[in-house]
Protein backbone atom coordinates (compact mmCIF):
# COMPACT_ATOMS: atom_id res chain seq x y z
CA UNK A 1 0.00 0.00 0.00
CA UNK A 2 2.03 3.50 -1.24
CA UNK A 3 1.86 6.17 1.65
CA UNK A 4 -0.03 9.34 1.54
CA UNK A 5 0.99 11.84 -1.06
CA UNK A 6 4.31 9.20 -1.92
CA UNK A 7 5.10 10.92 -5.28
CA UNK A 8 4.91 8.13 -8.39
CA UNK A 9 1.68 6.60 -6.93
CA UNK A 10 1.03 2.57 -6.88
CA UNK A 11 2.37 2.09 -10.77
CA UNK A 12 5.93 3.95 -9.27
CA UNK A 13 5.80 1.64 -6.08
CA UNK A 14 5.27 -1.16 -7.43
CA UNK A 15 8.61 -0.79 -10.05
CA UNK A 16 10.49 0.18 -7.43
CA UNK A 17 9.60 -3.15 -5.32
CA UNK A 18 10.04 -5.18 -8.80
CA UNK A 19 13.39 -3.54 -9.56
CA UNK A 20 14.25 -3.89 -5.87
CA UNK A 21 13.42 -7.79 -5.35
CA UNK A 22 15.69 -8.86 -8.40
CA UNK A 23 18.51 -7.08 -7.81
CA UNK A 24 18.39 -8.40 -3.80
CA UNK A 25 18.03 -11.79 -5.53
CA UNK A 26 20.89 -11.69 -7.92
CA UNK A 27 23.25 -9.54 -5.95
CA UNK A 28 22.20 -10.26 -2.14
CA UNK A 29 20.50 -7.19 -0.44
CA UNK A 30 23.73 -6.29 1.81
CA UNK A 31 25.47 -5.39 -1.48
CA UNK A 32 22.51 -3.53 -3.36
CA UNK A 33 22.66 -0.01 -1.99
CA UNK A 34 19.19 1.91 -2.30
CA UNK A 35 20.94 4.84 -5.15
CA UNK A 36 21.54 1.65 -7.60
CA UNK A 37 17.58 0.65 -7.23
CA UNK A 38 16.98 3.95 -7.90
CA UNK A 39 19.20 4.88 -11.05
CA UNK A 40 17.52 1.32 -12.25
CA UNK A 41 13.95 2.17 -11.73
CA UNK A 42 14.19 5.66 -13.42
CA UNK A 43 13.80 7.24 -10.38
CA UNK A 44 15.69 9.61 -7.43
CA UNK A 45 16.85 7.87 -3.95
CA UNK A 46 14.38 10.40 -2.24
CA UNK A 47 11.16 8.84 -4.06
CA UNK A 48 12.52 5.67 -3.30
CA UNK A 49 12.42 6.74 0.35
CA UNK A 50 8.93 8.59 -0.30
CA UNK A 51 7.89 4.78 -1.02
CA UNK A 52 9.72 2.56 1.36
CA UNK A 53 10.95 4.65 4.74
CA UNK A 54 13.71 2.00 5.20
CA UNK A 55 15.92 0.12 2.61
CA UNK A 56 14.56 -3.02 4.20
CA UNK A 57 10.69 -2.76 3.45
CA UNK A 58 11.90 -3.02 -0.31
CA UNK A 59 12.01 -6.39 0.36
CA UNK A 60 10.07 -6.64 3.29
CA UNK A 61 6.91 -5.26 1.98
CA UNK A 62 4.24 -7.41 3.53
CA UNK A 63 3.44 -5.65 6.76
CA UNK A 64 0.76 -3.53 5.98
CA UNK A 65 -1.05 -6.71 4.55
CA UNK A 66 -0.82 -8.30 7.26
CA UNK A 67 -1.72 -5.75 9.81
CA UNK A 68 -5.18 -5.27 7.18
CA UNK A 69 -5.53 -9.28 7.45
CA UNK A 70 -5.06 -9.44 11.53
CA UNK A 71 -7.49 -6.21 11.77
CA UNK A 72 -10.40 -7.58 9.79
CA UNK A 73 -10.19 -11.13 11.07
CA UNK A 74 -11.17 -9.29 14.93
CA UNK A 75 -13.11 -6.71 13.44
CA UNK A 76 -15.07 -8.35 10.70
CA UNK A 77 -15.95 -11.76 11.66
CA UNK A 78 -19.57 -13.09 11.33
CA UNK A 79 -21.51 -12.75 14.18
CA UNK A 80 -20.88 -15.56 16.70
CA UNK A 81 -17.46 -16.64 15.42
CA UNK A 82 -14.71 -16.18 17.92
CA UNK A 83 -11.98 -14.68 17.43
CA UNK A 84 -9.51 -17.18 17.29
CA UNK A 85 -11.54 -18.99 14.95
CA UNK A 86 -11.39 -15.89 12.59
CA UNK A 87 -8.06 -16.21 12.81
CA UNK A 88 -7.63 -19.42 12.42
CA UNK A 89 -9.53 -19.63 8.84
CA UNK A 90 -7.27 -16.72 7.90
CA UNK A 91 -4.46 -18.29 8.04
CA UNK A 92 -5.20 -21.25 6.59
CA UNK A 93 -6.78 -19.35 3.97
CA UNK A 94 -3.07 -18.06 3.20
CA UNK A 95 -1.94 -21.38 2.63
CA UNK A 96 -4.63 -22.17 0.00
CA UNK A 97 -3.67 -19.70 -1.96
CA UNK A 98 0.01 -19.95 -2.06
CA UNK A 99 -0.19 -16.84 -0.32
CA UNK A 100 3.48 -14.73 0.16
CA UNK A 101 2.34 -14.49 3.87
CA UNK A 102 1.96 -18.10 4.18
CA UNK A 103 5.60 -18.43 2.95
CA UNK A 104 4.57 -21.29 0.35
CA UNK A 105 4.21 -18.45 -2.86
CA UNK A 106 6.29 -20.06 -5.97
CA UNK A 107 8.73 -17.14 -5.99
CA UNK A 108 9.98 -18.05 -1.69
CA UNK A 109 13.00 -20.03 -1.93
CA UNK A 110 15.23 -16.76 -3.52
CA UNK A 111 13.46 -14.96 -0.86
CA UNK A 112 13.97 -16.83 2.05
CA UNK A 113 17.81 -17.72 0.84
CA UNK A 114 18.44 -13.60 0.43
CA UNK A 115 16.99 -12.75 4.11
CA UNK A 116 18.59 -15.84 5.90
CA UNK A 117 21.88 -14.00 4.44
CA UNK A 118 21.03 -10.62 5.65
CA UNK A 119 21.53 -9.78 9.73
CA UNK A 120 19.63 -6.61 8.66
CA UNK A 121 16.76 -8.16 7.09
CA UNK A 122 16.41 -10.38 9.99
CA UNK A 123 16.33 -8.34 12.21
CA UNK A 124 13.89 -5.90 10.45
CA UNK A 125 11.85 -9.18 10.61
CA UNK A 126 12.46 -9.67 14.44
CA UNK A 127 10.55 -5.92 14.52
CA UNK A 128 8.03 -6.58 12.43
CA UNK A 129 6.76 -9.21 14.12
CA UNK A 130 6.77 -7.21 17.07
CA UNK A 131 4.51 -5.03 15.41
CA UNK A 132 1.97 -7.35 14.46
CA UNK A 133 2.34 -8.62 17.75
CA UNK A 134 0.88 -4.98 19.63
CA UNK A 135 -1.56 -4.83 16.68
CA UNK A 136 -2.88 -7.59 17.30
CA UNK A 137 -3.20 -7.27 20.94
CA UNK A 138 -4.71 -3.58 20.68
CA UNK A 139 -7.35 -5.30 18.07
CA UNK A 140 -8.18 -8.06 21.08
CA UNK A 141 -8.07 -5.64 23.79
CA UNK A 142 -10.69 -2.95 22.10
CA UNK A 143 -13.07 -6.21 21.13
CA UNK A 144 -15.65 -6.10 24.15
CA UNK A 145 -16.22 -10.17 23.03
CA UNK A 146 -13.27 -11.22 23.48
CA UNK A 147 -12.66 -12.51 27.07
CA UNK A 148 -9.49 -14.03 27.37
CA UNK A 149 -5.79 -12.58 27.45
CA UNK A 150 -5.13 -10.63 24.56
CA UNK A 151 -1.57 -9.75 25.47
CA UNK A 152 -0.29 -13.05 26.06
CA UNK A 153 -2.57 -14.51 22.67
CA UNK A 154 -1.20 -11.95 20.30
CA UNK A 155 2.22 -13.24 21.85
CA UNK A 156 1.35 -16.68 21.01
CA UNK A 157 -0.03 -16.55 17.82
CA UNK A 158 2.60 -14.55 16.13
CA UNK A 159 5.67 -16.60 17.63
CA UNK A 160 4.11 -19.25 16.81
CA UNK A 161 3.39 -18.70 13.30
CA UNK A 162 6.66 -17.22 13.06
CA UNK A 163 8.11 -20.57 13.87
CA UNK A 164 5.50 -22.58 11.47
CA UNK A 165 7.23 -20.16 8.52
CA UNK A 166 10.69 -20.61 9.63
CA UNK A 167 10.49 -24.74 9.57
CA UNK A 168 8.46 -24.08 6.20
CA UNK A 169 11.43 -22.31 5.06
CA UNK A 170 13.61 -24.37 5.94
CA UNK A 171 12.03 -27.56 4.41
CA UNK A 172 11.27 -25.65 0.93
CA UNK A 173 15.23 -24.80 0.39
CA UNK A 174 16.46 -27.95 1.46
CA UNK A 175 14.07 -28.95 -1.60
CA UNK A 176 11.22 -30.89 -0.43
CA UNK A 177 8.34 -30.63 -2.98
CA UNK A 178 6.57 -27.73 -2.19
CA UNK A 179 2.61 -30.02 -2.07
CA UNK A 180 4.50 -32.09 0.92
CA UNK A 181 5.51 -28.94 2.64
CA UNK A 182 2.31 -26.98 2.47
CA UNK A 183 0.88 -30.12 3.92
CA UNK A 184 3.08 -30.09 6.80
CA UNK A 185 2.72 -26.58 7.09
CA UNK A 186 -0.94 -26.72 7.31
CA UNK A 187 -0.60 -29.73 10.07
CA UNK A 188 1.15 -27.17 12.22
CA UNK A 189 -1.30 -24.32 11.78
CA UNK A 190 -3.91 -26.35 12.95
CA UNK A 191 -1.25 -27.90 15.92
CA UNK A 192 -0.65 -24.62 16.92
CA UNK A 193 -4.60 -22.93 16.48
CA UNK A 194 -5.65 -26.06 18.84
CA UNK A 195 -2.90 -25.07 21.20
CA UNK A 196 -3.96 -21.29 21.58
CA UNK A 197 -7.75 -22.48 22.03
CA UNK A 198 -7.21 -24.89 24.78
CA UNK A 199 -4.76 -21.99 26.69
CA UNK A 200 -4.66 -18.91 26.63
CA UNK A 201 -7.94 -17.87 24.30
CA UNK A 202 -9.72 -19.04 27.31
CA UNK A 203 -8.00 -18.31 30.31
CA UNK A 204 -9.47 -15.38 32.55
CA UNK A 205 -7.80 -12.01 32.49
Amino acid sequence: MPRTGARGGPQTRAKISEVATRLFLERGFDTVTVAEVAREAGVSSVTVFNHFPRKEDLLLDREADAVELLRSAVRDRAPGVDVLTSLRAAALALVGDRHALSGLKDESVPFFRTVAASPALVARLREIAAELQNTLAEELGRDPAFDGDATLLAAFLIAGYGTVIVETARRLTEGEPPDAVAAHHRARLERLFDALRTGVATAPR
